[in-house]
């Protein structure tokens, strides 16, 4: 009897919708295999949407930027957090109402688009504040924001990342600028981008998604955005989180798979099979043991990863996992975070 090959992740989902930074790319430079990634998955057939918290670009300067980078998009591929944030201010306030940008000019093209008026300086007749990434975010832009929001404005952030993967290392994100105003204010913003599940249900109804897989470097954004969005997730291992911290997640940040990077996306993907206390991936499985996990094979081996979620699914569905990996003769087994 010949056996059929697995399927690959292109055959399992209708729709990949990525994230950008640190998955596609840190800031100019690219990362490996994800261009020809991008490339095969259209080839297949497959939908593609690139899902981003990044509040600086407008849908056509993000497509642009991501030709440098040798991925090639359109405009209508993109859902941003500035594209989220706009339609629920305007389903929110009265047409022309008065938003006060705390960012850049891409959020103000946003917010015009959908008959906003933006502005730059507090007045009464200010009615929300809604906040993105920008470069040139300074002191005066942040104290214009804190005095509509004290004197009753509705505050919206785009996102709440803490960091911003570049070419140079994590710089600080919208969520640190936000955790300014948080301070200045004692206010709560409402949140449009991931990991709200808003992103990824606009993005997989606009597209005609039935089955989508959102792939993201980050646990706190496009992990917990997908699980929140009742969708299978897979975390690359190319930005911000890395296997340690995705295993000991709590489940709401829990990814479905975890790869180092998009090389293997076309390639057979076998699935983990759960039976009992042993989950079985191809040729490996890890078997649970009192809280412990027991690991057949390496643990850098994706199908070994997929084995051990699959048995956290099962397992520790409810909380994060405290127990330890440990090779079949009880050590512990050493690995990397990558």
């Amino acid at each position: 009897m010949i056996r059929r090959p697995d399927p690959s992740l292109l055959d399992l989902y209708d729709a990949l919708l990525l994230d950008l930074d640190g998955t596609l790319m840190h800031g100019s430079q690219p990362i490996p295999h994800a261009a020809e990634a991008v490339e095969i998955a259209r080839a297949a057939g497959n939908t593609v949407v690139f899902a981003t918290n990044n509040a600086s670009r407008t849908p056509q300067q993000a497509a642009d930027h991501l030709a440098v980078v040798g991925v090639v998009a359109q405009p209508e591929e993109f859902v941003t957090s500035p594209q989220v944030a706009s339609r629920l201010l305007a389903d929110r306030l009265e047409a022309g109402s008065k938003v006060l940008i705390v960012g850049g000019p891409s959020l103000a093209a946003q917010i015009r688009e959908v008959g906003l008026e933006p502005v730059e300086t507090d007045s009464e007749d200010v009615v929300a504040v809604v906040q993105g990434w920008s470069p040139d975010l300074d002191w005066p832009l942040l104290a214009e924001g804190a005095y509509a929001i004290r004197h009753g404005a509705f505050w919206m952030a785009t996102n709440i990342d803490a960091t911003l993967p570049t070419e140079r290392g994590l710089a600080p994100g919208n969520g640190s600028m936000v955790a300014a105003l948080q301070h200045a204010t004692g206010v709560e913003p409402a949140v449009a981008g991931k990991p709200e599940p808003g992103m990824f249900e606009v993005a997989a109804r606009d597209h005609g998604a039935r089955r989508p897989l959102i792939i993201g470097d980050r646990l706190d954004t496009d992990i917990e955005g997908a699980v929140r969005a009742g969708m299978d997730s897979l975390l690359v291992l190319t930005g911000v989180d890395g296997i340690d911290s995705a295993l000991r997640a709590e489940p709401v940040r829990r990814p479905t798979f975890i790869l180092p990077d998009l090389e293997e996306l076309s390639a057979p993907f076998p699935l983990p099979v759960v039976d009992g206390e042993t989950a079985r991936c191809g040729a490996v499985r890890t078997i649970w043991r009192d809280g412990d996990i027991e690991v057949h094979g390496e643990i850098e081996d994706p199908r070994v990863l997929r084995s051990v979620l699959a048995l956290l699914a099962t397992h520790s569905a409810a909380q994060a996992w405290s127990g330890e990996l440990r090779d079949h003769h009880g050590a512990a087994v050493q690995h990397t975070d990558r």
